[in-house]
């Protein structure tokens, strides 16, 4: 019986790629460029997102994805840039975290309907399964991500 594959789209060089959906502790690599496929493919740092990339990115991925809408001007999204780096090389293996800059990408802030920022999305499965709205301290992120961790 074949395991059930899903497609995965290497963040590096947008290749898609064909991997195991049951491989539990498989670090699937791109077959192009063999930059790594897992949850943690940006290497445990927040990985930049645009209208153009957030499907592949965000979307198609098959781990728990957390986006940051921000845009550089704004304080409390500055704030909020440590807690992700920190909450991004806790949970590397595990958990993919973006960022979305809202003045750049106005499509996507558009199709989620980002009115104030920062505003941290959980996505899993391809679906928004969370939102915060404001800065949040890291025990909250920790809270409301962690349902979603597996």
């Amino acid at each position: 019986m074949a395991a059930e594959a899903i497609i995965v789209t290497c963040p590096r060089c947008g290749t898609k790629n064909r991997v195991s959906a049951t491989g539990a502790g498989n670090r699937p690599v791109c077959g192009k460029c063999k930059a790594p496929l897992g949850p943690g493919a940006a290497g445990g740092k927040p990985m930049d997102v645009t209208d153009a990339t957030f499907a592949s990115v965000v979307l198609s991925h098959f781990g728990p994805v957390l986006v940051d809408c921000w845009a550089p001007w704004c304080g409390p999204c500055r704030m909020v840039a440590p807690v992700l780096e920190r909450v991004a090389a806790r949970h590397g293996g595990r958990l993919r975290v973006a960022k979305l800059n809202v003045d750049e990408n106005p499509a996507t802030a558009s199709r989620y309907g980002i009115r104030s920022i920062p505003t941290l999305l959980v996505f899993s499965g391809g679906r928004e399964k969370d939102r915060m709205v404001g800065a949040v301290g890291e025990d909250v992120l920790e809270q409301k991500i962690a349902p979603h961790l597996g």
